[in-house]
């Protein structure tokens, strides 16, 4: 979290936020620290939810999303404006995420909670205890299916069902056709579903 405070408070100076994010990249490419900072404010949030998604885990995800920034600043110079400058950061996100992925040598399952999650039972407004318990349950299947897939089978399912993405962005991020990254998604969402029948019918959400 650090990190990302100091990332915060790297830049100084104003800049036109009317300026598209080519027009930014442009100023920063040629050192404009407030164009960076601008770009850095537009994408942190879009594109740490993505690597959250990913990693499950708060600490990593912020580390790598300062690391998608330090590197997209220090490779401007390869942004031709063949794709939205958003695409783009999104590509080098994904692709840190698989060089994360594949450094780990046991994949920990980090869910989702909140810390006064039973706290909040003694609220007058708070949801039936049976019922949040249900739904921890399903997320928890949910989230536990998800960390089992495959890391390119992973980041369909985020970019298209959990990002609500359109087919033509994710080809774009991933560098396939339409047709390909359809097909992709079909197959991803059949592992998928593989993997979540079986733990939804261990907590009875599933006949």
């Amino acid at each position: 979290m650090d990190r990302a405070l100091a990332m915060d408070n790297l830049y100084a100076g104003a800049v036109d936020r009317t300026l598209t994010d080519e027009q930014l990249a442009a100023k920063a490419r040629a050192g404009d620290s407030a164009a960076m900072e601008e770009l850095y404010l537009r994408y942190r949030q879009p594109i740490f939810r993505v690597v959250y998604r990913s990693t499950r885990n708060i600490d990593e995800a912020e580390d790598i999303v300062q690391d998608v920034f330090l590197k997209a600043f220090e490779r401007l110079h390869t942004f031709r404006e063949q794709s939205r400058f958003s695409t783009w950061l999104m590509r080098i996100a994904l692709n840190l995420c698989t060089d994360r992925a594949r450094m780990r040598h046991r994949r920990q399952v980090l869910l989702e909670r909140e810390a006064d999650h039973k706290l909040a039972w003694s609220h007058p407004n708070a949801p039936d205890p049976i019922e949040a318990t249900q739904q921890s349950a399903f997320q928890e299947a949910f989230y536990t299916a998800l960390d089992q897939l495959p890391e390119h089978h992973r980041q369909l399912i985020i970019l298209r069902d959990l990002e609500e993405m359109d087919y033509e962005e994710i080809a774009q991020i991933l560098g396939a056709s339409v047709g390909a990254v359809k097909l992709r998604v079909m197959r991803a969402r059949r592992a998928f579903k593989a993997k979540l029948e079986p733990l939804l019918r261990a907590i009875g959400e599933l006949e």
